[in-house]
């Protein structure tokens, strides 16, 4: 029982010197890879850079001793970043002490209510975010990311957490463009891009092996937050105009209390739900698809409270929003990390830059780190997948485009709203009305098919009608429907088969309307009959009088029907 809450328990007492020497190179990489990131992230979400260093020290420590995932690693992510900005934005102003507790408490619920539903079991609720809906948020919060940060490349003003906001600051106030800030900008932006598409295969052309040449390709912004860092000290570039991320506290991270505000708790309720959620589906599917390659496995309950013990962690250490990145896993796993630890010690390794080396980011100018959030984020933009799902499916595909137009139009709270709402509301009407065949016997065999598209041996006393979808509240009636318009259309009929093999569930609707298509049958002269019911929904009926009351028999399968009714007549 205490390993299934301490996964640490599991691995742990089989830690030895190799392990340990993979997961500390792990660790170092990742602290070098992920301080841009974690500044940047701070910075999207409208806090102090220095609180995406903290957020970066605790929860991994938290999530080393609760995950179940060997190489996920945990800190401040983009999405999440541009959700707490946006769920800040409304209660208090950036960078005032109140915008900072409101980022405690949004920290505090988030982990709370992930633990919460870890406990609970209840991993399955992310089910509701289907993945058109997760990939048109996606594609549209890349958009609006972006989007974000070309007042920082340009060196000018920009505000909201819209499209249409952000795109009408920046008219405002193109005539006041900054050069030097857009020549570092562009720069950078410039560089990032030609790592990202050529590096590797630069650095494999002068003799470096696959691996080693694509680790070093992602160190691209780490080599632009150290060369632009010493451009703009060595030529006084702050003095000038450029934006820089100027004094960053040195030190541990301080232990913080958020504060208890009912008002404001409940202000961020919402908010809360939304980022938690999508952190946990972000999370979720890096760690599930890095566990296949090792065959390893997660469990997906347990990353609730694993998650939610790094979002208590950074509630308590000035932090900010967590979960499990895509950048900094992918890192963590090309740099051959084996177990949480490699996390322990990234978290080491970013408290000691916390606490001796912040002096030295001074002038890192803050146009660099929109470079590199942008490079970064626009990769989520999928327009394949958009693509393909209007190919594929027009009903989901409305729900991603609703997606991306609220959240480009209305911010990402609307937008993952309406497209989890479309996403239900599409699946309920898809299945309010179950596809249902009518089927015949492929001669000479037992299997039987659709009578429209097969050539079949039928019965014209015998209808054999497949229901294609478990029956349920939504349905229940347009089955009755169904059965009555084929009994009508069929003077002749004496048996009704309903064939149950794509049947996973009756609710009690459901069971309501086969009682009363049993006795209607029953006065119009028609025997009902069941086939190929399931076993789990056979025990519940058996619960019930239906099975009792039914004029006909429950079939073991459809040819015994066929074989069974055809010799009455």
């Amino acid at each position: 029982m205490l390993k299934r809450y301490l996964p640490i328990l599991t691995w742990l007492p089989h830690y030895n010197r190799r392990l340990g020497g993979a997961d500390l190179l792990a660790g170092i990489i990742v602290t070098i890879m992920v301080i841009p990131q974690s500044l940047a992230y701070a910075l999207l979400a409208g806090l102090p850079a220095v609180v995406g260093l903290y957020a970066s020290i605790l929860p991994l420590v938290a999530y080393t001793l609760l995950g179940t995932s060997r190489t996920l690693a945990v800190g401040p992510v983009a999405i999440i970043a541009l959700m707490t900005g946006a769920a800040l934005g409304g209660v208090a102003a950036p960078g005032s002490p109140e915008y900072l507790q409101a980022a405690l408490v949004l920290s505090l619920l988030s982990g709370g209510m992930l633990t919460l539903m870890g406990l609970l079991r209840m991993g399955f609720f992310t089910n509701f975010l289907s993945h058109p809906v997760i990939a048109g948020f996606l594609t549209a919060s890349g958009i609006l990311i972006a989007a974000s940060q070309a007042g920082h490349l340009l060196g000018i003003e920009s505000n909201g957490y819209t499209v249409v906001a952000l795109v009408m600051s920046l008219v405002a106030h193109l005539d006041e463009i900054h050069w030097p800030t857009l020549a570092i900008g562009a720069g950078s932006l410039l560089f990032l891009v030609g790592v990202r598409r050529r590096g590797k295969a630069t650095l494999m052309r002068v003799g470096l092996s696959p691996s080693l040449a694509a680790l070093l390709a992602r160190a691209g912004p780490v080599l632009a937050v150290v060369v632009t860092t010493l451009v703009a000290w060595h030529f006084g570039l702050a003095e000038r105009g450029v934006a820089v991320v100027g004094d960053i506290p040195r030190g541990l991270p301080p232990l913080t209390v958020p504060i208890f505000d009912a008002a404001l708790w409940q202000r961020l309720l919402m908010p809360t739900l939304l980022i938690s959620l999508v952190g946990f589906v972000e999370s979720v599917s890096m760690g599930q698809m890095l566990a296949a390659k090792r065959r390893q496995r997660i469990s997906p309950n347990q990353e609730l409270v694993g998650l939610g013990g790094a979002n208590l962690a950074a509630a308590f250490s000035g932090g900010m929003p967590v979960t499990g990145g895509l950048s900094r896993t992918v890192i963590n796993f090309d740099a051959g990390a084996q177990t949480p630890m490699a996390g322990l010690f990234a978290a080491v390794g970013i408290g000691i830059v916390t606490f001796a080396l912040t002096p030295l980011l001074h002038h890192l100018p803050i146009a660099t780190l929109a470079a590199t959030i942008t490079v970064a984020i626009l990769t989520l933009v999928d327009i394949p997948m958009v693509r393909q799902t209007w190919r594929y499916s027009r009903s989901d595909f409305s729900a991603m485009a609703a997606t991306i137009l609220l959240t480009l139009v209305e911010g990402v709270e609307a937008g993952i709203i309406v497209g989890v709402v479309l996403s239900i509301g599409l699946f309920l009407y898809r299945t309010s009305r179950p596809h249902s065949a009518l089927v015949g016997r492929i001669p000479g065999t037992e299997h039987f098919r659709n009578i429209e598209r097969h050539d079949t041996e039928t019965a014209s006393h015998v209808a054999l009608l497949r229901i294609d979808e478990s029956l349920y509240f939504a349905n229940a009636r347009y089955l009755e429907d169904t059965v009555y318009a084929l009994v009508a259309s069929r003077p002749e009929l004496e048996h009704v088969v309903l064939i149950c093999s794509a049947v996973n569930l009756i609710d009690a609707s459901a069971l309501e309307s086969l009682d009363a298509i049993n006795a209607r049958l029953k006065d119009s002269g028609v025997t009902l009959h069941l086939a190929e019911v399931k076993g789990p929904v056979m025990d519940r009926l058996k619960n019930s009088d239906f099975l009792d009351d039914i004029t006909g028999r429950v079939f073991l399968s459809t040819f015994s029907a066929w074989s069974e009714l055809n010799r009455r007549q």
